[in-house]
């Protein structure tokens, strides 16, 4: 039996092949290659376990793997990972986008449900800043009585400034909320 022997103008070495695209690969729109997870992650400022993350609740297609099991992504998915951030970052949480996104790829027109949850979300902004202020205003009211205990006493004395905290309210919006639910 004779041995076949293939001359190749490329040498076999150890060193790292240029890289190449596994044709199934490539996205006909764009002449950029695919990104590898932890290319786009670094591309977009998230972690490669919030990339993993986004597919597992649907914001992100399962991405193609390479032959050494290396997820590479589409360049689009640049995008449409910033977009997400954004939407994320307006309050939206992952489960409601992801809801969204799907709601979408039925064919769905998730327009004015987008829009109800912008406005629950600026109420409950709303809300808390309500809240906040009133926090604010009983701190500087505790501090201005702090601050007549402090001049009613001498240098090196105590003023029970903590003892002198009001009781907390048994009748409090989180336990009226947690009634309610």
């Amino acid at each position: 039996m004779a041995a076949l022997f293939i001359l190749s103008p490329y040498p076999l070495t150890l060193e790292p092949a240029p890289p190449f695209i596994i044709p199934a690969m490539v996205d006909e729109t764009s002449s950029e290659p695919p990104l590898r997870a932890g290319e786009l992650a670094r591309r977009v400022g998230v972690s490669k376990d919030a990339l993993r993350f986004y597919e597992k609740k649907g914001l992100l297609p399962r991405p193609e793997r390479l032959a050494n099991n290396y997820r590479v992504y589409p360049p689009g998915t640049v995008e449409r990972v910033l977009r997400i951030r954004r939407i994320l970052a307006a309050g939206f949480t992952v489960d409601e986008l992801a809801e969204i996104l799907a709601e979408r790829e039925r064919g769905g027109v998730p327009c004015r449900k987008v829009r109800a949850l912008g406005a629950s979300k600026l109420a409950e902004i709303e809300e808390r800043l309500r809240d906040l202020e009133a926090a604010r205003d009983a701190l500087r009211d505790l501090l201005r009585a702090w601050d007549l205990r402090l001049a009613e006493v001498g240098p090196g004395e105590r003023a029970g400034l903590l003892e002198s905290l009001p009781p907390l309210p048994t009748d409090n919006k989180k336990s009226r909320k947690a009634e309610i639910r």
